[in-house]
């Protein structure tokens, strides 16, 4: 496997991965929230949710990164 196909293959699965992790996260983005009347209570992330907000920020630099070496590479 050459260099411009693991690049390809790194930037597909960290898309995928982001995609996946930022639709897990829901806060702040209720349907009551559309029309004015959102009742949440915003905390501070703690256990699962401070993983994977964490992670997801790994996930999209490991995306930027991999796009960017690819273009300079390519």
């Amino acid at each position: 496997m050459n260099l411009d196909a693991a690049l390809s293959l790194t930037t597909v699965i960290s898309a995928v991965l982001m995609a996946l992790m930022i639709l897990l996260q829901s806060r702040g983005a209720t349907l009551g929230a559309g029309f004015g009347s959102s009742g949440e209570l915003f905390t501070t992330r703690r256990g699962l949710e401070k993983n994977l907000y964490e992670t997801t920020i790994v996930v999209a630099i490991v995306f930027v990164l991999s796009i960017v070496v690819g273009l300079i590479i390519g």
